[in-house]
This record gives C-alpha cells, structure tokens and sequence, in this order.
C-alpha cells in the first residue's frame, strides 16, 4: 500500500513510503571502528549486497586531507581516492549511488573533483553547529561542482534552541539538497526525535530540502529512533551493516531492511554479507555494539570517546565509570 499524499496521517507498519532512501554508512561510520583497514574484498561484496539489497547510497567513507591525517596510520577509506573507488565499482552502471563524506575542518577542497570526472554522486558535510559558515563553504564549492549534497549538524544533543534554529535556518538557505538530524551520542528518545524531525521537516518544507536521520545505538534505540523519524517524514535513513559504527554503533541494516515494506528492498542479500564479512571481523577481535560504558555515555550526552578508551582498556568497572563521566561532565 503507497502512503495517500492527500493525508496529514503518519504511516503505519503496513505501509512504504514511495520518497524513502536508505544509505548504507557501513565503510564510513565502521571504519572509525578499524581505522578503515577493509579490504577490496569486503568493500566490493559490500557494493554487491547494497545492489542486490536496493539500498539506494553506498557512503565510502571520508575525504580527508592527507596534510591532518598520516597516511600510514589508516586504510585508504579514510582518504576515498576517486581512482581507489573506481577500481572497486567500475563505472557503476547500477542504481546505486556513491557517497563521501568532508568533515569541516578536515578535508581540502581541492581533493573533491568535478562530478564529471567522479564516481561520486552525493557529497555529504559533517559540521559542528559553530562550523556552519565553513560548511556552507563546503557544500557551495560541491553544488558547483555538479553533486547532491547532503549536511549532518553534529551532536545537536549538546546544541540549545536558538543556536540549532539559527544553524538550520543557514542550511536551509544554501544550495544543500539534504538536511541531517544526527543523534551523535545516542542519548535522544523516540520523543525527542519527534520533536526535532518535526522541526527539520517544517523548516525542510519550507525551503524545498530534503531531511535525513542517523543514530547511534548506545541505548538500543537507534532503530527506533529511526523508525520514528521515518513517521514523521523524514526520507532519508542511514544504517549498516550489523550496526558497525563508533562506539556503540548505528541502527542495523538488517532491521531495517526488514521492517521496510517496500518490494524494491531485500533483506536476504544482508545476510550472505554479514555471515561471510561481518562475523569474521568479530573473530578477529574488532568491536562495536551496544555494552554498559556507550549506555552510560548515551544516558549522560556525552562523547562516546571515554567508553571507547574504558573498552579498550578492558575495564569493568562501570560504576567507576559512572562517576567518572559525570564528574567530567
């Protein structure tokens, strides 16, 4: 059943919504899990399950500047050489379009090539709230350069009214195609995120943008929170593959793709990925997901880089932690 366009009526379960996209994060928010040390093989089967899936965007990962960022210390994710993306997807005659994502600050325009010359379609900007002039920057030069682009405002949990106001109402002015509410510590509620997709939505209607969402799960509730953007009109929704993303990781591919009613989606080719790539990588000891420290830091809005450094020290003991982390805050 097509949502009736004529009705104020959120969807239901049973319904699909025609404008809906999903983007597959899984190289660009995992790789901040193994430094974007994938091999060609997971990222090419990636590419191959996202088609076979539907998904509708594959982000690769980051453009980085290699003046901020030592080559030696990352996997070639962290720096999306065009050719370097090429060699996996060819001329990418499929559906599927490529994403990559700038993050303000750390990437230089010039490593962002005309469309023509890319096989890029979506260039997506990471900004903090008080960065907006320099993202706006970023995504003119992108616009110009013959892309879609999309904005994330980051850790907006952190961002009072008037300034997230003010930043959206920036946005919304420039030439971005896509507007992203990101809940970056996992410390929003499904209520929450109704408010504010609410908002996006109203002021994404207003100027003609598109809206997106992406969560992280340090409290499991980056599905529903998902799920409740969705309903409240919000058309573009990122996920990946067994949630691999920082810390406690992102909503699942998998869920997903399993809730969605949509016939162009298919969840079974997420599984033949997750059995032969996914499962290998926890056996070689790489780590995500939902534990104690990433709750402790969604309940408290915090950073998730303490619980990452507590994880890695493979500590336990959390109520130590606790109060550690509210002492920092």
């Amino acid at each position: 059943m097509l949502l009736n366009k004529n009705t104020e009526s959120k969807p239901n379960l049973m319904q699909y919504i025609p404008e809906l996209r999903v983007v597959d994060a899984t190289i660009r928010d995992g790789g901040l899990v193994n430094n974007f040390r994938f091999t060609d093989e997971f990222v090419k089967d990636l590419y191959i399950a996202d088609i076979k899936a539907g998904v509708d965007y594959m982000e690769f990962g980051y453009k980085a500047s290699k003046e901020i960022f030592d080559e030696k210390e990352f996997g070639k994710w962290k720096f999306c050489v065009d050719k370097d993306v090429k060699d996996i997807v060819g001329d990418n005659d499929t559906d599927l379009k490529l994403a990559v994502m700038l993050d303000v600050g750390r990437t230089e325009k010039k490593d962002v090539l005309p469309k023509e010359e890319s096989p890029f379609d979506l260039i997506r900007v990471a900004t903090y709230i008080h960065q907006i002039p320099a993202a706006i920057d970023l995504i003119e030069d992108a616009k110009a350069k013959g892309y879609e682009v999309s904005v994330n405002i980051m850790a907006v949990s952190k961002v009072n009214d008037e300034q997230l106001n003010h930043g959206l109402e920036m946005l919304a002015n420039s030439s971005t195609d896509i507007m992203y509410l990101v809940d970056s510590f996992g410390a929003f509620y499904p209520e929450q995120i109704e408010s504010l997709a609410k908002r996006y939505v109203e002021i994404g209607k207003k100027y003609g943008k598109k809206i997106g969402f992406h969560g992280h799960n340090n409290q499991q509730l980056a599905f529903a929170n998902t799920i409740m953007a969705m309903r409240c009109g919000v058309t573009y929704v990122d996920a990946t593959m067994s949630g691999m993303g920082r810390g406690a990781g992102n909503c699942f591919m998998e869920l997903l793709l399993g809730l969605l009613r949509n016939p162009k989606y298919n969840v079974v080719p997420t599984m033949d990925f997750v059995e032969k790539h996914i499962l290998k990588l926890k056996e070689q000891g790489i780590t995500w997901g939902y534990d104690f420290p990433y709750l402790m830091t969604g309940i408290l809005n915090c950073h998730p880089r303490s619980a990452i450094k507590f994880t890695q020290d493979k500590r336990t003991d959390y109520k130590n932690f606790y109060h550690e982390i509210l002492e920092m805050d």
